[in-house]
């Protein structure tokens, strides 16, 4: 009956918060992911930016330390959350907020993923937050510097985004920072895709896991495609694509081809003349940036991207894709 009413006494200011934000259902990977998290596996989940995957791990982390702190009331850093860009920290530490907001006195959220100086943000971990959320490179600057020390208390793991880590450069950091943690933690892996990196990392870091593949096709099929051809001179092709979006012929998240990165900036400049929002994506910027693109696309910063129509883009230096192919350079040149 106690346990029952531990559970109960946790769960309600999640609901309260949940209520506020107006949720009445959950998505299909909040209801698949969030029982299992509950249990205390470790997951690994694919589903599609946009899809609740912060709250999928947010509500069983808030209802794990809720219930922690009915026993035990030393305040420690109990939920490390690492993420591959600032702004998705942010984006993780207000979703939390939200969460956390009828019972914020008893979980609190610190994101030191920016990069301010090390030593300013020394005083927010001393405070020992519940959840801290960070890139791997800030978390690991931090505990060089003494400002946190995860060893003893980490209880929960999360990489979110676990597809972009490695890409932008983390895989060195990442794998000193877990030098620093404890044998044992639940793990969370929740990524877009599938790729070789996110494979090394549930190889890294999960222990016998729950593998959800949620994400299915997201193209539409035959029956939801309409398809249309509109030959006009070349001069008037830039004219008839502001044309169309302007009279919202064309609405929503919209991908515009062009056939050379030259044109794909002009056609930027053109569209920005008429406060038409875009951001270009071609071969030439680091794969940072393409990388930084994308997010601030999927995360509603633009509804235009206009993109190079090119046959191939070579895999980033350093990532499992690109070892694989100099192996392979390699193998033909000996033979």
């Amino acid at each position: 009956v106690l346990l029952l009413l531990f559970h109960v006494c946790s769960l309600f200011p999640i609901l309260l918060a949940v209520a506020d934000l107006g949720w009445s259902q959950p998505t299909l990977i909040q209801e698949k992911a969030i029982p299992l998290a509950l249990e205390g596996k470790d997951l690994l989940a694919r589903a599609r930016t946009g899809s609740g995957k912060t709250a999928a791990y947010a509500v069983p982390i808030i209802q794990h330390i809720l219930t922690s702190k009915q026993s035990v009331r030393e305040q420690a850093v109990r939920v490390l959350v690492l993420v591959p860009t600032k702004e998705l920290g942010q984006q993780v530490q207000t979703m939390m907020r939200q969460l956390t907001s009828f019972c914020s006195r008893d979980v609190r959220v610190a994101d030191i993923s920016s990069k301010a100086d090390v030593s300013s943000q020394r005083p927010i971990l001393m405070e020992k937050p519940d959840v801290v959320v960070g890139t791997p490179a800030r978390v690991l600057a931090h505990i060089n510097a003494h400002n946190l020390d995860l060893q003893a208390s980490l209880e929960v793991l999360v990489v979110d985004e676990a597809d972009l880590i490695f890409s932008f450069g983390f895989e060195a950091d990442l794998k000193s920072l877990l030098c620093h943690l404890p044998k044992i933690y639940q793990s969370f892996l929740m990524s877009a895709t599938f790729t070789e990196d996110v494979q090394a990392l549930k190889e890294l870091l999960l222990h016998n896991p729950v593998v959800l593949k949620l994400q299915g096709s997201q193209l539409p099929d035959s029956s939801q495609l309409q398809q249309y051809t509109i030959k006009c001179e070349e001069e008037d092709k830039f004219l008839l694509v502001y044309t169309l979006l302007k009279l919202q012929l064309v609405r929503g998240k919209t991908l515009l081809f062009v056939g050379a990165v030259d044109r794909s900036y002009r056609l930027k400049l053109f569209l920005e003349q008429f406060s038409i929002p875009a951001c270009v994506l071609n071969s030439e910027l680091p794969v940072q940036s393409r990388c930084h693109i994308i997010t601030q696309f999927n995360q509603g910063f633009y509804d235009i991207i206009i993109a190079t129509d090119e046959q191939s883009l070579s895999p980033p230096a350093g990532s499992s894709q690109a070892k694989g192919k100099e192996k392979k350079n390699a193998d033909k040149g000996g033979k």
